[in-house]
């Protein structure tokens, strides 16, 4: 019941813009990026993360809808024994982008749902290794920062929460987003387009 309302919170988020948000979509292929940071999994030391992630345009002139991909692994040994485990997502977030008046800087907060494919190992010498594996939902909550590097790229940081039964892991990366030839079609108003920003 709890995960079934925290769904319905998110759905609620992704098409609270208007009542005619649909009529309002802009959706399509805009940007392109990947990343890197820390992640804190539960139970688990701090390790890297890398993922990739994308721009599908606006579901309303404010909220643009976000796919992202993600994996991380942490190994620890034990005196010659050896765990490990890892996470592979794939999952798409609700970004809500605030109206601010620089162009320089574009603060957003969101929230998506995803599924986690999540692995894990251990081995002891002279026992067998026993791995397992399972799939699972997540929620994500958090936010972050856009800012132009270059007419066409811009610097992304963000930090989210990933509630994930029995593996919750908190995310701070840094990426670089590149425009498709369409992308400044699906920019928020508060950011200018692509022809607008100060040039370094």
């Amino acid at each position: 019941m709890q995960k079934l309302l925290v769904a319905l919170t998110v759905l609620v988020f992704c098409s609270m813009a208007s009542q005619n948000a649909l009529a309002r979509t802009n959706l399509g292929l805009r940007s392109l990026g990947g990343n890197v940071g820390l992640v804190d999994p539960e139970n688990a030391s701090s390790t890297l993360g890398l993922g990739v992630f994308a721009n599908m345009g606006n579901l309303s002139p404010a909220i643009r809808l976000a796919p992202h991909l993600g994996y991380w692994s942490k190994s620890e040994d034990f005196g010659g024994a050896e765990a490990s485990v890892h996470d592979f997502s794939l999952g798409t977030r609700c970004e809500y982008m605030f109206h601010v008046s620089s162009p320089k800087f574009q603060p957003y907060m969101g929230a998506g749902l995803g599924l986690h494919f999540l692995g894990a190992k251990a081995s002891v010498p002279g026992f067998p290794t026993i791995k397992d594996s399972s799939t699972k939902l997540g929620l994500d909550m958090g936010g972050g920062f856009i800012t132009p590097l270059s007419p066409k790229t811009d610097l992304v940081v963000d930090a989210w929460y990933g509630i994930v039964q029995d593996m919750n892991q908190f995310t701070m990366k840094v990426g670089v987003s590149f425009d498709l030839p369409n992308g400044s079609e699906s920019r928020a108003p508060s950011r200018p387009s692509a022809r607008h920003r100060p040039r370094r």
